[in-house]
């Protein structure tokens, strides 16, 4: 009896690590959403109607998980305004002879500016399925909130870096 409530106990343990690999992603992505954490960015349906004459510099980064056989390149650095609504392009190459389904995680650098970066376009937390040797551009609309420059512990922020990391999408 004993040794199967330990078959019991051990099939359940392995059930849940399965079920938050799988999940990952979207728990990431809610757990980011509920406590700002790794500087998460906010959304939003509108673009901005307000431009500030403050510049930002924003530089790009891009990264795959060694789960996916992908290239992914950043956009160049870009110089901006405060309030300006940008789009930028990711490019994402399927490297691979076999068709793979991926999805993209970010964070926005320094943390602290994450609730003032405003994407109303994305192609993060969604699949991304590219056929063997498909080349395609993902596009980021954003801006940066106006309102950041009425918080005084954004004065010194002049640089942000928005982050990409592509893992292989398990269903």
């Amino acid at each position: 009896m004993a040794n199967i409530r330990t078959a019991i106990g051990l099939s359940f343990i392995v059930l849940t690590m399965i079920t938050l690999v799988a999940f990952s992603v979207p728990i990431y992505d809610l757990f980011c959403r509920v406590t700002g954490f790794g500087g998460k960015t906010n959304t939003s349906e509108f673009s901005s109607n307000t431009i500030l004459e403050r510049d930002i510099n924003l530089k790009f980064n891009a990264d795959v998980n060694d789960s996916i056989n992908w290239s992914f390149e950043a956009p160049e650095k870009i110089n901006f305004k405060v309030g300006e609504n940008m789009l930028v392009n990711y490019k994402a190459t399927n490297l691979s002879n076999v068709e793979n389904i991926g999805t993209a995680t970010f964070n926005v650098l320094p943390q602290k500016v994450g609730p003032y970066f405003i994407k109303t376009q994305c192609f993060c937390f969604e699949k991304q399925t590219l056929k063997p040797g498909e080349t395609v551009e993902m596009p980021v609309v954003f801006y940066v909130d106006p309102s950041i420059s009425e918080d005084p512990t954004m004065k010194d922020v002049e640089e942000i870096t928005l982050s990409y990391t592509f893992f292989k999408y398990i269903e």
